[in-house]
């Protein structure tokens, strides 16, 4: 028997009885769906909370409105002034209110005699959906103060421009691509746990599964090579995988279908092409995550442990590139020879409508195709030795 021959029996057995197994099938099939089912509520969410805002307008709960005449005037013209809480602290440290203004009685006395004027601006950072009411407070009260202290140049007669060195001009390069990258950043997130769980049910079920159901003895009694043997069933699992892979990244095809550009604001840039490069891209990854998956079920001692031990594998590569889809700065050269994540921040620069680098998708795909010559070399000694699979 042939060592390929030996490969393509055992990888025809193992997806027949992957496809045979409603577990890894139900897995196939709903995993795809939850993705763009979240992206597509979370864009619906945003879209409405963003519309109300502007229907209803920005609402400012000031404190002392009487201390400030002139001040609250100035504040009507760009939100909606309501009277303050009883006890603003307690109310934002509630999420009652989002930001509240609070004037003391003194204001007005020490603006006349020409020193800073106290205002409290009470907010609290932890809360998101209150950055809105917090900008637009902040960029008003700036406004209110340079339009005093221009009005003050003016009196001594002293030109305002004498005390502004710079004059910004404020340009938005954003795209509506980029802008919807900041919400479709949770996508690589997906499409790694996608590449685990489709093959998660087989990679068990070829280890750990034929061990408890006691017909991994007589398959190691066959003739067939050990290493044709363990890549095929990394092969199985990476089928699981890939399909689980490709159904998540149609599911998100479907996603600018769903969510016309007139309700959100922006349109969703996730065209077939953009896709279809994300899918070779994580080619590499998928073969890498089934053959981790099949060496830490081969050596678990029961069939449970190995699907608790697999679970927690996935978090590791899917984790950081959370992170640093919300990160500030940009995230190091280096960090696209990581397997994974390199993958995921390739794909993040694809979301945000940029072109494809070959440099970094090459640095990414070989490092990923290091790691699994290396993780399969391992996984073939395993099964060379035996000893993880009897012994455990």
């Amino acid at each position: 028997m042939s060592w390929l021959h030996a490969f393509w029996i055992v990888l025809s057995k193992e997806i027949r009885e992957g496809l045979r197994d409603r577990r890894a099938l139900l897995t196939a099939l709903f995993f795809p769906v939850l993705g763009p089912v979240l992206v597509i509520v979370m864009l619906f969410l945003v879209s409405d909370s963003s519309r109300q805002a502007e229907e209803k307008g920005v609402e400012i709960p000031v404190a002392g409105r009487a201390n400030a005449p002139n001040l609250v005037l100035f504040l009507e013209q760009g939100a909606r002034v309501v009277e303050a809480p009883a006890d603003p602290e307690e109310a934002v440290r509630r999420g009652d209110v989002p930001v509240v203004i609070v004037i003391p009685p003194d204001f007005g006395e020490k603006l006349r005699a020409g020193r800073p004027a106290p205002v409290k601006l009470i907010v609290d950072e932890s809360r998101h959906q209150a950055r809105p009411a917090t900008i637009t407070a902040e960029h008003l009260l700036a406004a209110w103060s340079s339009q005093v202290v221009a009005q003050r140049l003016v009196v001594r007669g002293i030109h305002p421009s004498v005390v502004e060195p710079l004059a910004v001009e404020r340009e938005d390069v954003s795209t509506p691509a980029s802008r919807a990258a900041m919400l479709l950043a949770t996508i690589p997130f997906f499409l790694v746990m996608a590449m685990f769980t489709g093959g998660m049910p087989i990679a068990i079920d070829v280890t750990a599964g034929e061990r408890e159901r006691q017909s991994l003895e007589p398959l190691f009694a066959t003739p067939v090579p050990r290493s044709a043997m363990v890549l095929a069933k990394i092969g199985a699992s990476a089928a699981f995988g890939a399909a689980t892979l490709a159904e998540t990244l149609i599911g998100f095809g479907v996603v600018p279908l769903l969510v016309p550009s007139i309700r959100i604001g922006f349109s969703v840039q996730l065209d077939p092409g953009m896709l279809l490069r994300t899918f070779f891209l994580c080619l590499p990854v998928v073969l890498l995550a089934a053959a981790l998956m099949v060496i830490f079920a081969a050596r678990a001692r029961t069939f449970r442990a190995a699907q608790t031990s697999l679970s927690l594998l996935m978090l590791v590569p899917s984790l950081p590139g959370m992170a640093l889809a919300f990160q500030a700065a940009r995230p190091a050269a280096s960090l696209y020879a990581v397997p994974f994540l390199g993958q995921q921040m390739i794909v993040n620069e694809l979301i945000r409508g940029s072109a494809l680098v070959p440099s970094q998708a090459l640095i990414a795909t070989g490092a990923s195709l290091v790691a699994l010559i290396l993780v399969c070399a391992f996984a073939v000694r395993t099964f060379e030795r035996g000893q993880p699979l009897f012994d455990a």
